[in-house]
């Protein structure tokens, strides 16, 4: 039997009732009906899309957990005291029998509020996910493009 080379679209899942519906005995690698991953970009491309699939709702389950975290932060049970600083610039006044001034301490990042902050986070999530996801297929869709040529096989969808 011979295989026709075309371009599979997404996504043509393997029919296993071309398998089941053949006599017994000896099966031929290819079947009428089925559609096979001849190219190693078809490979990739399906690889790609399967990972993405699998891989960017855990970590945009994950961003979004962050997200919500950093933007709406839980409930404090006790307010925490910090000792303030004494500063040394702010002279004392002659006429005060303070020993020492205080100061609060200035709050870090105070252009940058906590929604910014989130999404910053939540979007380098996405972004982690997207690049892995991309590496992975890569690695794995052209690994098996290998294997299936080397071993003379031929990957159906």
């Amino acid at each position: 039997m011979e295989l026709n080379v075309t371009t599979v679209s997404w996504p043509s899942l393997y029919n296993p009732a071309i398998e089941l519906s053949v006599r017994r005995g000896l099966l031929q690698p290819v079947q009428p009906g089925g559609s096979y991953l001849i190219n190693p970009d078809d490979i990739f491309r399906f690889t790609l899309y399967w990972t993405l699939i699998f891989h960017i709702p855990f970590y945009a389950i994950c961003g979004i957990y962050a997200f919500l975290n950093f933007a709406f932060p839980p409930s404090r049970r006790s307010i925490a005291t910090f000792p303030l600083e004494t500063s040394s610039r702010i002279p004392f006044s002659p006429n005060s029998n303070q020993t020492e001034q205080w100061i609060k301490r200035p709050r870090p990042n105070v252009r940058r509020s906590r929604l910014t902050f989130a999404l910053l986070v939540i979007l380098a999530f996405l972004f982690i996910s997207l690049t892995g996801a991309v590496m992975g297929a890569a690695v794995v869709g052209f690994v098996l493009a290998g294997v299936y040529k080397a071993g003379g096989f031929y990957m159906s969808t």
